[in-house]
């Protein structure tokens, strides 16, 4: 060995070392973990270089800072085996590590990080399917009594003695908003008792879409009560997509018509004070049911009666009293129950000295 070459011996940066590669665990595929050991000069690197080697073709696939040791690869293709190599990076000096055996990325069938969640699926699914079984053999289920959907036929009752007609406002959201299906499923229980009553029902609505589910939902009430002959398909209308144009229509609409009964229940917004107090001074009995917090103390004072957060969800159930609704609801409110239960649990157990406990409830 000449001086000169042992000079650059003496000189040249030691490479990374104890390279390795592997699928990426609990995933959906296409991602290979590549690890190694630092170089012994670390701390005077610039970079670290990852070469990607397939078939022949050598790609530079991306670099980290010294002093990181893993880097992954999320642009591989599932089945095709990839091999590794790692640069190190000082200045214009480069030493790379050896290559590592291939690699092949594929997709898991299950995250084994979340046993817990699957865990409370089981659970929360069989006390859920517990119950429907329940109510389907005629089981009684004890649930709370709710004064504005009790108040409900009394409402429809008094539109129907005064020879006057019912609103009904399913919110001004779209379809995809959950208070409005809520509102929807409401809206197919008045429509079946102002069917039975031969009792005029107005629904004027914001959005096109639920315009459209709105007057399906109010005829096939009709039906299921054998009187499809009393259905107006005038009577379930679009009024106009903007905000408080809409909400001067309809209160016009209770002006003029001077409807006996008005139901707010779905999604609202600023208009909801001018809709309840523009009934209020009709003098119409007044129910409104709304998950948005923001307007609850606007429709309180306003109306008649007030139903309130999850209320406006159990309604469908608690009116039709559906064995299956029954099952599910009462399913929840356990489910619930059992949650708040294990976090109370797990709580005191966190406060005795089981720190670990938490783990368990950490999703990967």
């Amino acid at each position: 060995m000449t001086f000169l070459s042992w000079l650059v011996f003496i000189f040249q940066i030691p490479p990374p070392t104890n390279v390795i590669a592997y699928d990426r665990p609990n995933d959906a595929g296409k991602a290979i973990i590549i690890q190694w050991q630092l170089s012994p000069q670390d701390t005077a690197l610039t970079r670290y270089e990852i070469l990607r080697i397939s078939a022949d073709t050598v790609q530079l696939i991306g670099s980290v800072p010294a002093g990181i040791n893993e880097f992954i690869d999320v642009t591989c293709n599932d089945g095709i085996p990839y091999r590794y190599q790692v640069v190190a990076v000082k200045d214009t000096e480069r030493a790379a590590s050896e290559v590592t055996p291939p690699a092949i990325s594929s997709a898991q069938w299950f995250n084994t990080g979340r046993i817990n969640v699957l865990i409370g699926v089981i659970l929360f699914s069989s006390i859920v399917l517990y119950f429907i079984r329940s109510a389907r053999k005629g089981k009684p289920l004890f649930i709370r009594r709710i004064a504005g959907l009790d108040a409900l036929e009394e409402a429809v009752g008094r539109a129907t003695e005064m020879g006057r007609p019912i609103l009904f406002i399913p919110g001004i959201a779209s379809v995809a908003d959950i208070g409005t299906i809520a509102g929807l499923n409401i809206l197919g229980e008045v429509a079946k008792k102002a069917a039975k009553y031969e009792t005029p029902l107005l629904v004027p609505n914001r959005d096109p879409v639920v315009y459209t589910v709105a007057r399906e939902v109010v005829r096939e009430a009709y039906t299921s009560v054998g009187r499809p002959d009393l259905f107006d398909p005038d009577s379930v209308y679009f009024v106009t997509q903007e905000q408080f144009g809409y909400a001067a229509a309809v209160c016009g609409t209770m002006v003029r018509e001077r409807p006996a009964t008005n139901l707010f229940f779905g999604m609202f917004w600023a208009e909801s004070l001018i809709l309840a107090e523009t009934g209020a001074t009709t003098g119409a009995i007044q129910i409104a049911g709304t998950d948005s917090v923001h307007q609850l103390p606007f429709f309180i004072p306003a109306c008649d009666y007030t139903i309130i957060g999850e209320e406006l969800y159990a309604a469908s159930a608690y009116l039709s009293r559906e064995p299956v609704l029954l099952g599910s609801l009462k399913g929840q409110d356990y489910g619930k129950l059992l949650i708040v239960s294990t976090l109370v649990i797990a709580s005191i157990l966190s406060l005795i000295g089981f720190s670990n406990i938490w783990k368990f409830f950490s999703v990967q």
